[in-house]
């Protein structure tokens, strides 16, 4: 059983200079979560943006904040992005001595929690700690830069954990991020994805109102 379909636009693609008129669209175009790539440069060879960000966009949204951290030792910041305002919180499997100790603390604090698999990952790298965890993401791009293209190899991966969640009656969000556009959006959700973390397709789309439109349409079908 796959759940409800969620969409999650990524703000990496945004316009930073009007980051506050983009949280407008998207709310006005409903969609379910606003996804947060915060990167330190040192476990990807990219920075994006921190604490004070997330802070100051939840200050003027209600939208679900996804923060995926793409950082070393996310245990050591995670209350710091638990006070910003995040309200889900991944992290990824070789960023921690104990991923249990990390996925427990968020939900601790009353957050989801979530584990992030790169392309290249095996899924077994997961499967031991989905007792603690609401949200798997499976990246279907190497971390660190948008726009790359989607890699086949992760489609088949989300299968395989949509497979073993459905066996073993474990109820879990499997999100995607990386390449995803409205050539493709079918065949991801066909591979038991429900969470679409999307950027250019929507950001760089001539009315991202529209964009988020035909993806809706796509998920009703």
């Amino acid at each position: 059983m796959t759940p409800a379909i969620k969409l999650a636009p990524s703000i990496l693609s945004a316009d930073f200079g009007r980051l506050r008129q983009e949280l407008d669209m998207l709310a006005k175009g409903g969609v379910d979560y606003v996804h947060m790539d915060i990167m330190d440069g040192h476990f990807v060879n990219n920075i994006t943006f921190g604490m004070p960000m997330v802070s100051d966009l939840r200050q003027h949204s209600n939208l679900t904040f996804d923060a995926h951290l793409m950082i070393s030792n996310p245990l050591k910041y995670v209350d710091n992005f638990i006070e910003a305002g995040a309200d889900i919180i991944t992290f990824h499997h070789g960023t921690c001595e104990n991923p249990a100790v990390l996925a427990q603390h968020i939900r601790a604090a009353g957050r989801r929690s979530s584990m992030a698999l790169r392309p290249h990952e095996p899924i077994d790298n997961i499967l031991p700690h989905l007792n603690n965890l609401d949200m798997v993401l499976v990246m279907s791009v190497d971390p660190g830069f948008g726009g790359q293209p989607l890699q086949p190899i992760a489609l088949e991966k989300a299968k395989a954990l949509r497979d073993h969640c459905n066996s073993q009656n474990i109820p879990m969000d499997i999100q995607m991020d990386g390449g995803i556009n409205l050539s493709n959006i079918r065949t991801v959700l066909d591979h038991g994805v429900n969470v679409i973390v999307i950027g250019s397709a929507i950001f760089d789309a001539p009315d991202p109102l529209a964009a988020i439109k035909k993806f809706r349409d796509i998920f009703d079908k």
